[in-house]
């Protein structure tokens, strides 16, 4: 808890600490560096906007002898741990005044924002990568890890009605893992001084402590909890800081190159696995009603006005050619985890990530046929497969699955079924 200057002045409580210290930073300081849990597997969420050209996306072969499409060619050399599911609609993320709002935030929770309350176990209108921090988040420093492409929006939610922010500059992502510093020394150098810092803040408190009533002393015990639970992880993440001799350099901040940016976002995600930093992610590529122009790609018209495509075999070429891009992204991230080792084979071996869209046809914002394939064969899924479903089957389903898959227990989730047992 923050006070706030009605109450305790931070300018007085900061005196004599310089500009050095900012309380909001420490408070959000990385936790101490944490053995994973045992046994669950890596979770990760990789979102695309405005679906896909569904012809150029679903195999049209089931079973494991199936061939790939032009859209999803590229994760052929991993198809031992691709799944690719079809078919699936997610009723919750249809109808009302903003449209690619709503199908953001409800593609990892299945659940209308105008039908969000605590539901069973507290957990309706969450998204399944929170639901499953709760369970896992403890055994890392970060419980979860929340990236972007291109900033604004939201596709987690930590409550039902509390969304949690994208971080889009890889080098922020770079420090909250790992410490502020560029360099291994900068961080060990910078982490000791910090220590020192809340030292002070300890000893000004108390010294304020006297003067203060006695809501206001309710007010700055709960602050020095804060402070207290800061020097843990400070403590903890020197000690696991000193170990972390093999990290590259902190990169410099957002690249020009988009496509840079999103396989450096992705860098990211893998190290944090890689160094069990945390065993949750999410990686939004590109925002809904993007106007984003992908001229390395040949395409000179704007994202979102080229997903209305109106049937226009022009413009569904264009957009294969952009949903191809977002496919490599992801198969060239899925390699990277396939190359780390892991307590047993590899880390892409032990993980479950779901690669998709909530969004069917972009032309008409439905979300029925929706573009999903899970990369990973953590949990036991078999991989190797393309799964097509029946009419109006709940992407809740999937969602249930992965759930279920991790060791993370749920009676219901939002519309499912049940998670599906031939994953």
């Amino acid at each position: 808890m923050f006070i706030s200057k009605k109450h305790l002045s931070r300018r007085t409580l900061l005196k004599g600490a310089g500009a050095s210290i900012a309380l909001p930073m420490l408070d959000a300081m990385t936790p101490a560096l944490a053995q994973a849990e045992v046994g669950f597997p890596r979770l990760g969420f990789i979102y695309f906007p405005h679906g896909a050209v569904i012809h150029e996306w679903a195999p049209q072969q089931t079973g494991t002898n199936f061939t790939y499409s032009r859209i999803l060619q590229p994760l052929e050399s991993l198809h031992d741990y691709v799944t690719v599911v079809t078919g699936l609609r997610n009723r919750a993320a249809e109808g009302g005044p903003a449209p690619h709002a709503i199908t953001e935030e409800t593609w990892l929770s299945a659940v209308n924002p105008s039908d969000r309350d605590r539901g069973p176990n507290g957990v309706k209108g969450m998204t399944i990568d929170q639901i499953a921090a709760r369970v896992m988040g403890d055994s890392t420093p970060l419980s979860s890890l929340e990236l972007c492409g291109e900033p604004g929006g939201a596709i987690n939610y930590r409550t039902p009605s509390q969304s949690l922010p994208l971080e889009g500059n890889p080098r922020k992502v770079f420090y909250s893992m790992f410490g502020q510093g560029d360099t291994y020394d900068e961080r060990i150098q910078i982490l000791s001084q910090s220590q020192s810092l809340l030292d002070y803040v300890r000893e000004a408190t108390a010294s304020l402590n006297r003067k203060l009533s006695a809501d206001d002393k309710v007010r700055v015990a709960n602050y020095l909890d804060s402070v207290r639970e800061v020097e843990s992880r400070i403590q903890k993440l020197e000690e696991g800081a000193r170990d972390l001799t093999g990290l590259p350099d902190a990169p410099l901040g957002p690249p020009d190159d988009f496509t840079e940016l999103l396989d450096i976002q992705f860098e990211m995600i893998a190290l944090a696995y890689q160094n069990n930093q945390t065993r949750i992610a999410s990686m939004r590529m590109i925002k809904e009603a993007s106007m984003r122009v992908f001229d390395n790609l040949g395409v000179a018209e704007s994202f979102h006005p080229l997903s209305h495509h109106q049937e226009d075999p022009l413009k569904w070429e264009q957009l294969v050619r952009i949903q191809r891009h977002q496919t490599e992204r992801a198969m060239r991230f899925a390699q990277r985890l396939r190359e780390m080792e892991d307590v047993e084979g590899n880390i892409l071996e032990n993980s479950i990530i779901l690669f998709g869209s909530n969004m069917g046809n972009s032309d008409v914002h439905d979300a029925n046929l929706l573009p999903s394939a899970l990369l990973g064969k953590g949990g036991g899924i078999k991989g190797g497969q393309h799964l097509h479903y029946a009419a109006d089957t709940p992407h809740a389903n999937l969602l249930h699955t992965i759930l279920d898959r991790a060791g993370i227990p749920v009676e219901e989730f939002a519309d499912s079924t049940g998670p599906f047992a031939e994953v």
